[in-house]
């Protein structure tokens, strides 16, 4: 058992509980928490002077805000920009079907204070910057990380390395989660784990790889956890440790993270677009669509209905094929021409027919067609993909 005093002996937030109070409301409310020797009341004044800024509202910012509430945490800032989506729906449980189509912070916001109508919600409506970083985050005594891209990962480290505050980490995908503290009494920093970002689209997103829907509930749980333990002074934190999750396993592992001695010292935040290679990726996306002849949705209709011979091949993976095809498309994944297996079986297939290529958006089947050049095969990109077919042709046809 954990000594409960030692709960106290870490006070890197030092609020002046002389000036918290707690109400009637309060007692009744966080009975649970006060009759914790590792909480009590001093505890859960802790929570209540307590301020904590989440970057994003999604599958991670979702549970975690719930719980941040629940637990009685003063004040909540929230970093979004997003829209409520039908298909957020699946994980991101803090929106509800009457919220789509309108801020996720606006969605949040309401969901917290009929939680907690006690707690304070400071919401920023924007996409977080080198320029407004610093303004957003002073406030907060810690920041949680909510967000799926590596531009704002790298960016919220750099801005919690500065201000010196603890940031607690959290990522998904498929089946896989993992979470740390970042920032804390002189443990490592996000770039201490990845000191360079990966090459743009290495990483699927949720959007083209999937994932489970609880599996943002767990890891999103274990951040609440980890900003609760902090605000509380727990001497037992993730930090310098990397909690690793496996849902389809149903396994929890470990592995020690150390700061780097050579790691390159922080001194202003940078251009995290042009560090991540974002400009550079849509350069080259650019150059590549201009190379490569494209075909609208409505012609591919009018040529298919004319009965014309055509080779219409799909790049997706398996499972979006079942979700939703085009009629007399031939499944040949991505991955597949990427390693020749595909091409091998495209050049079967070609008998002097057009070859029309697509995929969910039309990205992929440009990268496609661009390795089907090399190999000498010239062809066609749907532009849009099977979604601008399911909104202009067919709209039987689901969108995912």
């Amino acid at each position: 058992m954990v000594d409960c005093q030692l709960f106290h002996t870490k006070k890197m937030l030092n609020p002046n509980l002389a000036e918290i109070d707690l109400t009637k409301d309060d007692y009744e409310r966080y009975s649970r928490h006060l009759i914790l020797p590792e909480v009590g009341v001093e505890g859960q004044k802790r929570l209540k002077a307590a301020s904590v800024l989440c970057i994003g509202t999604g599958g991670l910012g979702s549970p975690l805000l719930l719980y941040l509430a629940a637990a009685g945490i003063g004040r909540i800032g929230i970093v979004d920009f997003d829209i409520v989506d039908k298909s957020n729906l699946q994980r991101q449980v803090i929106h509800g079907t009457s919220w789509v189509g309108k801020p996720k912070i606006e969605s949040a916001k309401s969901r917290i204070l009929e939680i907690n109508p006690y707690c304070q919600v400071d919401l920023y409506e924007t996409m977080l910057t080198s320029e407004n970083a610093l303004d957003i985050l002073t406030p907060y005594d810690v920041v949680i990380d909510g967000t799926d891209n590596f531009q704002t990962r790298y960016l919220t480290n750099d801005a919690c390395v500065l201000l010196n505050k603890p940031n607690v980490y959290g990522s998904i995908f498929r089946f896989e989660g993992q979470a740390t503290v970042f920032n804390y009494e002189d443990g490592p920093n996000y770039r201490d784990l990845y000191p360079e970002p990966p090459p743009p689209g290495m990483v699927p997103s949720c959007a083209e790889g999937g994932v489970l829907g609880v599996l943002p509930g767990i890891i999103g749980t274990i951040q609440a956890t980890e900003a609760i333990k902090i605000i509380l002074g727990s001497p037992t934190t993730l930090s310098g440790r990397l909690l690793l999750y496996n849902a389809l396993e149903m396994k929890f592992r470990e592995l020690k993270l150390r700061p780097n001695p050579v790691r390159p010292v922080i001194e202003k935040l940078i251009d995290y677009d042009m560090f991540c290679g974002i400009p550079q990726a849509k350069a080259e996306e650019a150059k590549q669509q201009t190379e490569i002849p494209e075909i609208s949705v409505t012609d591919l209709k009018q040529r298919l209905d004319s009965g014309e011979r055509i080779i219409l091949v799909d790049v997706r993976n398996h499972g979006e094929y079942e979700i939703a095809k085009i009629p007399g498309s031939v499944l040949i994944p991505l991955p597949d021409i990427e390693q020749g297996i595909g091409i091998d079986k495209l050049r079967e297939l070609v008998n002097g027919d057009p070859i029309i290529v697509h995929c969910k958006m039309g990205g992929r089947s440009a990268k496609a067609l661009g390795i089907l050049k090399e190999a000498g095969i010239e062809g066609l990109n749907v532009k849009g993909g099977i979604n601008a077919w399911s909104l202009e042709v067919d709209s039987n046809v689901p969108q995912y």
